[in-house]
């Protein structure tokens, strides 16, 4: 009873994610500390903007590491001989290493501190950069581009800094600050890359030499700013759990990201998804019997949890979609196809895609005011809102510069305040001690959602193409395409919706006849709980929303 008082009082870790019981608060003059057997908290640090804008950047390059390559991939393939399947590992070794390496190096991260982990991935994905600056071998090419896709870990690594070090009444805009340079970042990347590579001889290596760049100065920020972690959970790794979930995610990954140049129904793709079958249900009898886990599978389907990260998939699938849907669209020639701008892959990424960055820059503070205000719950169904008009807006009037643009600005809120939104629901959803895990899986949903909607898109798109094209003009899609893909995209945010209103819903607690614990009825708002002292705590809208 004593631990369940003092963790409403921020005193203790949460114990877990069963209900617990909550005694009436009594009448007192001042603030009483109830003391237990359980190890008290540290107080809380205020934070400060140098942190934040520190973890922002380095969560930006984080993002473009990941976008940086897609403009100069046919550079890549001319300049080194490259088929188009081996030029494709350039982007999908980034995936499979994220999908290794994140939920790893976020359990490490909790396990052993959170700046020795950022300060050891910057590190990699420093020589990783510099490699691929410095080679001109596919090989090694790949490599490197594996060692880049371990920054993806930096995210969840940041926001378990941020849960350590901010104020709670400060924590949302933080994380909505932070989140908000993903999706900043990968429009800089494409800037960069196409701004990089213009002229008669572009080189790729320049494109690496900035992403080495960038890593460096995120490296110093880091080493001189980030505060030295106060608290470390310990306890031995599971490196068969994550060898067992790497596994997983690279046998889902893999056949989904090749599957276009593969088949989808080769014996190849459909052996990898059956593998992906047999591993999970072996990891998951392997992670509940091991003494330290992995990944608790009580926080893996705990039910916030288990929904933000289904709102993951969707806003990656539904990200990526807008992304390589205008994109392909504003170049496809108009004179040719009928429909289309004509642009290069410079004016593309500046006219058609930067506005949309730009503005989830500056939509993600007024992500982390509603999360505030009305909840991360109903932040997450505004900003599929915004999502479900954007993308119909694209499908129903794609035919012009004005409605492309103003179009993917209305999905760059929709993404933006889903950014905003699911760290709040993860933190309000685990224990201090699993941040860096639930954040990670997290963003490999993302990812994944990322990876599915490529792939859906590209397929789309290649399954109906034009007849009666000029002689040596390349294999163009039918608009008919490109509509599907944005309709497929808003639907995915009609689930978001329904994800956010329904899975989310978090229910009612009223007192147990028997010992007085709260029992569940239906639509208490998940909004972030107010202490004593005004503080604004998602760990404290954990402890009396959650549901056993």
């Amino acid at each position: 009873m004593s631990s369940s008082i003092e963790y409403l009082n921020g005193l203790a870790p949460r114990p877990t994610f069963e209900c617990f019981a909550l005694r009436a608060p009594q009448p007192s003059t001042g603030k009483k500390i109830v003391k237990s057997s359980l190890a008290a908290a540290p107080e809380r640090r205020t934070g400060s903007l140098s942190l934040v804008l520190v973890l922002g950047l380095a969560a930006m390059v984080v993002s473009m590491m990941q976008t940086l390559v897609i403009p100069i991939l046919g550079i890549i393939q001319n300049d080194l001989g490259a088929t188009t399947a081996q030029v494709s590992w350039v982007t999908t070794a980034t995936l499979l290493s994220a999908a290794v390496f994140t939920p790893l190096l976020g359990r490490l991260g909790d396990q052993r501190g959170t700046k020795p982990t950022l300060l050891g991935v910057l590190v990699v994905m420093v020589a990783g950069s510099v490699l691929a600056a410095t080679t001109s071998s596919m090989l090694w090419l790949i490599v490197a581009r594996v060692m880049q896709g371990a920054a993806t870990a930096i995210f969840p690594l940041a926001l378990s800094v941020l849960r350590q070090e901010v104020a709670p009444a400060r924590l949302p805009g933080a994380m909505a600050l932070v989140s908000g340079t993903l999706g900043f970042g990968s429009g800089l990347a494409l800037v960069s890359a196409g701004l990089l590579t213009t002229g008669a001889d572009p080189d790729y290596h320049q494109v690496f030499w900035l992403a080495a760049a960038l890593a460096v100065a995120a490296l110093i920020a880091v080493a001189v700013v980030v505060p030295a972690p106060r608290t470390r959970t310990g306890g031995r790794t599971d490196w068969l759990g994550a060898a067992g979930l790497a596994l997983l995610l690279v046998l889902i990954l893999l056949p989904i990201s090749q599957g276009h140049t593969w088949g989808w129904t080769s014996v190849r793709t459909l052996a990898l998804f059956a593998g992906a079958v047999v591993t999970a249900g072996l990891w998951v009898v392997v992670e509940r019997r091991v003494r330290d886990p992995l990944v608790d599978m009580k926080m893996f389907v705990h039910r916030p949890v288990l929904f933000t990260n289904i709102a993951g998939l969707l806003v990656g699938f539904a990200m990526f979609a807008q992304f390589i849907g205008v994109s392909y669209l504003v170049q496809t020639p108009s004179e040719i196809a009928g429909y289309g701008f004509g642009a290069s892959v410079l004016r593309a990424s500046v006219v058609y895609l930067l506005p949309s960055a730009l503005i989830s820059l500056v939509a993600a503070q007024f992500g982390g005011v509603l999360v505030r205000r009305i909840g991360a719950r109903l932040t997450l169904a505004a900003g599929a809102a915004f999502g479900v008009v954007g993308f119909a807006w694209l499908t129903l009037a794609h035919d012009t510069t004005a409605s492309v643009i103003l179009a993917g600005m209305v999905v760059g809120v929709a993404i933006s305040f889903g950014y905003a939104a699911m760290p709040a629901l993860i933190v309000a959803g685990v224990p201090h001690h699993q941040t860096g895990i639930a954040n990670g899986i997290n963003s490999i949903s993302r990812s994944t959602g990322s990876a599915i909607g490529s792939a859906v898109v590209t397929s789309l798109l290649a399954s109906k193409t034009l007849d009666n094209l000029p002689a040596g003009v390349p294999a163009l899609p039918a608009e008919s395409q490109y509509t599907l893909s944005f309709a497929l995209a808003g639907m995915a945010f009609v689930l978001v919706i329904g994800v956010a209103m329904v899975g989310l819903a978090i229910r009612r607690r009223s007192p147990s006849p028997v010992i007085g614990t709260p029992v569940a009825s239906s639509d208490d708002e998940p909004t972030l709980a107010q202490s004593s002292d005004g503080e604004t705590t998602p760990e404290r809208t954990a402890a009396t929303a959650a549901t056993s």
